[in-house]
């Protein structure tokens, strides 16, 4: 309504100009029946009034839809035909709207062929990895084993870029089932044993017996391999400890992974699930991408799992995994 009246605010000042102008033009001509002169006037302001009521009424729709927000991209079919005003509007909307979809339609095409391409790429450099590790894996001269080191750092950052490019798809790639996570954990840990030896990190797995949750095996796992990857990377003393405990809570199953690293200062605690931010830690260690804690929760929040982080400057870092109970 105030957006009518603040378009029809000019008709109506223009009325009221020119009907005093022909009021007074009569009077110098001298005519004076006051009492005409305002039946006159009351006649014509009922004819006005009627206009606007009716002006109104049939594009009230086309008012309203100007004065609130759309609340979906197809909103404009609130819009009912009838005056030419609305139905300009409407086919003024419905042309926007399919260029959108065009162009929407695309970039999607684009951005479908691009992941396909990383996934076609990622698994193309895992074949030669594979092969570089055959070659040097029965050598224990310290050129092999640095080959070794640094063929893990290229796999599991070839990982990362395909789980990060499969994130947007993640309901396509997951099948959700109960696993008994201490056997997941061994698993993992298992295959990470390159990189505690080098770093010197002795992992301990204390999991109730028959603790079990509904998840999906390989982005759990993708999971578990980030937080210990990142505990193992900020752990810098020697003999140093990554303690795996598994435990119930209430109806909930709790994995719980603490390491003895240098901490994260409080100030970057709640931005340590930002994507790429590396906070203090980032500039000591150069490795730091700000991807593996922005990946485990964002993954998490998918699966429906809640992710806790607790952390002292000094003292090292917990990352809690808590699983729903199964429904």
């Amino acid at each position: 309504m105030r957006l009518f009246i603040r378009e029809q605010r000019p008709l109506i000042v223009i009325y009221v100009l020119q009907l005093a102008i022909t009021t007074f033009v009569y009077w110098l001509d001298g005519y004076r029946h006051p009492a005409i002169s305002l039946y006159a006037v009351l006649l014509s302001t009922c004819l006005l009034l009627a206009y606007l009521i009716y002006r109104y009424m049939t594009n009230r729709t086309f008012y309203r839809r100007l004065e609130e927000p759309l609340d979906s991209l197809r909103g404009f079919a609130d819009v009912k035909p009838g005056t030419p005003l609305s139905d300009g509007l409407r086919q003024l909307l419905k042309a926007q709207y399919r260029h959108y979809l065009a162009e929407l339609n695309g970039q999607q095409s684009k951005i479908d062929g691009h992941l396909h391409f990383i996934n076609q790429w990622v698994h193309q450099m895992k074949t030669p990895l594979s092969v570089i590790h055959l070659m040097v894996q029965n050598d224990d001269d310290p050129r092999s084993v640095a080959i070794g080191d640094e063929l893990d750092r290229l796999r599991k950052g070839l990982e990362m870029v395909l789980y990060t490019a499969r994130l947007d798809a993640f309901e396509h790639d997951f099948l959700v089932e109960t696993l008994e996570l201490e056997p997941l954990v061994r698993s993992v840990a298992s295959a990470q044993k390159r990189l505690f030896i080098r770093r010197k990190v002795f992992p301990l797995i204390e999991i109730e017996a028959g603790l079990s949750a509904a998840s999906d095996e390989k982005w759990l796992s993708f999971v578990l391999t980030q937080i210990m990857t990142n505990a193992v990377k900020y752990t810098v003393k020697e003999k140093a400890k990554l303690r795996f405990r598994g435990f119930s809570r209430g109806r909930e199953a709790v994995l719980e992974i603490a390491d003895e690293g240098v901490g994260i200062p409080e100030s970057d605690v709640p931005r340590v699930f930002d994507a790429y931010f590396t906070g203090e830690n980032g500039r000591s260690f150069q490795e730091s991408t700000g991807m593996g804690l922005y990946l485990v929760k964002q993954i998490c929040d998918k699966l429906g799992h809640r992710v806790e982080l607790e952390s002292q400057a000094g003292r090292g870092t917990t990352v809690r995994i808590v699983f729903r109970p199964d429904e």
